[in-house]
């Protein structure tokens, strides 16, 4: 599923139909903090899953 130019033109233009010129900065803004505390939280979640996996491996090879 990608979207085209046109797709994307028409979901601007119905966006800013629906909210108004004065919202969507506002409605921008909210989406990209969003994005990026979701990305800081998956990536802190990833991280701990690599530390744990470095440990195990570490823990294996000092009993072998």
């Amino acid at each position: 599923m990608s979207f085209g130019a046109g797709s994307i033109a028409l979901i601007l233009i119905a966006a800013l139909l629906l909210f108004g010129p004065k919202k969507l900065p506002e409605l921008g803004r909210a989406a990209g903090n969003t994005l990026r505390e979701f990305r800081s939280a998956t990536k802190g979640l990833a991280d701990d899953d690599d530390n744990d996996r470095d440990k195990k491996n570490e823990k294996q090879d000092r009993d072998q």
